[in-house]
């Protein structure tokens, strides 16, 4: 029989109960590295948040437990332990067991939640080790575990009376299906704090075992209160400004703060608790409103004139928002089950009518603040059209081929001889020295290289395209090929990785950071497509001469030392590498370049915001708050060759 035959209905599978979590974990929590980890605690929070949000509880308490395993407790109503006649299951198999299993379908239970799909807590089940469940409800204590991926172990049973009332849910993740099952306080209590501020009132406590750490986090103002603290180290224009609309079958509450010197725009944005990081229709609907109630207000007050129209991007510069949105069950959507952006198509209209109605309001009857906000919008309009000008100047002096592809800049560039982009590698390289390495191991066909002199600027502090002045940047973004700033085109990219390749050393970290700094802030979208990459060369040779042939193994670690020895054996000579420009051309190739064998960080981009503080706090002008963080987190009693971090930050 031919194999065309073969393929029958015996052929097919149906994946029954929580088999299809553990076969696609993907499917369900997007990854199985740590972010993937991560979500299963989301989803538990979130059921938790839904309980607070309803009415029942002021207190969530997440602990990260000494054997690795996370609990999150509550003071909800307790998940039902009864049978359910219908389903033919009890109220904890349903939730822990089932796909799409729940009490988010009936439009009783919740008026509008996170946890929507019912699939949240059973993913946490199918992808842990064990999971166990104690419910305190009606004056009782009920249990039930379940282990290697939502096997039954116990099923429900009751344990005692207790007078307390909620869940407690703790898990350990499963090694065989999570790569990286290790918790993150720091990622944890991002979340927390985020979550915290959409239910003002409810206290948050995360709990560390592991180093006896601990945080809190309540708002009792809700997103006001939070964006004051987001922006307690600017100087603004006005004070954070709150209005909502929670009448409506969509509830929209949004506050907003300009800043001074500071030409970034950042929005919080939520649906329903839930932090959407990738934002969606409701962010959509800010951006209109805002920018429709600037243009109008702009056109009456005689800032403008004629046809002239405001760029939503300079009205948004320098302005720090937080929009949030309640949507009934039965009408959100989001995209995909890990919730990052909100699909929900009606949630743009009530959005932007609220903004623009309230926003506008705002400007007509707040003058003097008022004409501080559109002086500095003006100067965002007139920077931009000054800075594209001279853009156009400087690409009209630039040299390029007939296919407008490869620019010769200052001699620097070495370009790749290929033109199929999608293939095609950027090395950015410390100084000359490692340069003539790389020029001569490097895949002339797929690789150009551009050596950098000395370190690159930082930007932080500069207007938005003072960077232009600077030679080493400038070359850098037009060998590139996207633009920067508002005028990044990511289909322009010639590269399809731009890998900084820089000494092992603390000079270069201080390159990469500084390198980083400038995509971050110019060419973001770089990395958030995937294409900003970190090689990795080694920092360790290991060599033996056997006869008159050199051995020798290449190391990362100092366990990769450790194995280098034991691999080659005794009278093994070990040399530390300064820098890229020891390594020989071949050394070079087969460490760092080579594709097949080489290793590679991607720079990834997973919370903007918590980021932007990031770079803010550590390449900013204020001094202080690197002061502070020295502080907080680094301990100098140590007594070790390396000062150690405390707590979340190790």
């Amino acid at each position: 029989m031919s194999t065309l035959d073969n393929y029958q209905a015996s052929s097919l599978k149906i994946l029954k109960g929580l088999e299809p979590v553990r076969k696609r974990p993907g499917m369900y929590i997007g990854s199985t590295d740590f972010r993937g980890t991560h979500h299963l605690v989301w989803e538990i929070v979130d059921n938790s948040i839904d309980e607070a949000i309803a009415g029942f509880g002021k207190k969530i308490v997440v602990t990260i437990h000494k054997d690795g395993s996370l609990s999150v407790l509550d003071e909800g109503r307790g998940i039902p332990c009864d049978y359910n006649e219908k389903e033919k299951m009890n109220g904890l198999d349903i939730v822990f067991c089932t796909l799409h299993g729940g009490g988010k379908f009936g439009g009783n239970a919740y008026k509008s939640a996170a946890g929507l799909h019912g699939v949240g807590a059973a993913c946490a089940n199918a992808l842990s080790s064990w999971l166990e469940v104690r419910v305190y409800k009606n004056g009782k204590e009920y249990y039930c575990k379940y282990e290697n991926g939502g096997r039954k172990n116990t099923g429900t049973i009751e344990v005692g009376s207790s007078n307390k009332h909620g869940s407690l849910v703790r898990f350990l993740p499963s090694k065989e299906v999570l790569e990286d099952i290790n918790f993150q306080f720091d990622l944890i209590a991002d979340h927390l704090n985020n979550s915290a501020c959409q239910c003002a009132g409810v206290r948050f406590i995360l709990i560390d075992e592991r180093d006896n750490n601990k945080k809190e986090f309540y708002y009792e103002k809700g997103i006001q209160e939070y964006l004051q603290a987001k922006n307690q180290k600017f100087k603004a224009i006005n004070p954070v400004t709150y209005f909502a609309n929670l009448d409506g079958e969509i509830k929209v509450e949004f506050c907003f703060q300009f800043l001074i010197d500071n030409y970034e725009e950042r929005i919080f944005s939520f649906a329903n608790s839930v932090f959407t990081s990738l934002e969606g229709s409701h962010v959509r609907g800010l951006k209109s409103g805002i920018t429709k109630a600037f243009n109008d207000y702009a056109l009456k007050s005689g800032f403008l004139k004629g046809k002239e129209k405001l760029d939503g991007n300079d009205v948004r510069e320098g302005l720090s928002v937080v929009v949030s949105v309640r949507i009934p069950e039965d009408k959100i959507q989001f995209e995909g089950q890990t919730k990052e952006k909100l699909g929900t198509p009606e949630a743009a209209q009530a959005v932007e009518n609220l903004v623009y109605e309230k926003l506008f309001y705002y400007l007509v009857e707040n003058k003097e603040i008022t004409k501080q906000i559109m002086q500095k919008i003006m100067d965002a309009k007139k920077a931009r059209e000054a800075a594209r000008n001279a853009r156009d100047d400087i690409r009209g002096k630039a040299r390029i081929n007939s296919e407008k592809t490869t620019l010769l800049l200052s001699g620097k560039l070495v370009p790749p001889q290929s033109k199929e982009y999608n293939r095609c590698e950027l090395f950015i390289v410390e100084g000359d020295s490692a340069g003539g390495s790389a020029k001569k191991c490097r895949d002339r066909r797929y690789q150009g290289l551009l050596p950098l002199r000395g370190k690159p600027k930082n930007i932080s502090n500069d207007s938005e395209n003072a960077f232009m002045k600077n030679e080493e940047l400038s070359t850098l973004a037009y060998t590139i090929g996207t633009g920067t700033g508002k005028d990044f085109n990511i289909k322009d990219l010639r590269y399809d990785k731009v890998i900084i390749m820089t000494d092992a050393d603390t000079d270069g970290a201080h390159i990469q950071n500084l390198l980083i700094n400038f995509f971050f802030i110019k060419m973001r979208p770089l990395i958030e497509q995937g294409h900003l990459y970190i090689a990795c060369p080694p920092l360790y040779r290991v060599s033996k001469m056997v006869g008159r042939k050199t051995s020798e193994e290449f190391c990362w670690t100092d366990q990769d030392v450790i194995n280098a020895k034991a691999k080659l054996g005794a009278n093994c000579e070990v040399s530390r590498y300064k820098g890229l420009g020891e390594m020989d051309a071949d050394q070079l190739w087969k460490t760092t370049m080579d594709p097949n064998t080489r290793k590679l960080i991607r720079v990834r981009l997973f919370d903007l915001n918590a980021a932007s503080d990031k770079i803010e706090t550590f390449m900013g002008k204020d001094a202080s708050l690197r002061a502070k963080w020295i502080n907080e987190n680094i301990d100098f009693s140590d007594k070790s060759d390396f000062l150690s971090l405390k707590g979340e930050n190790r």
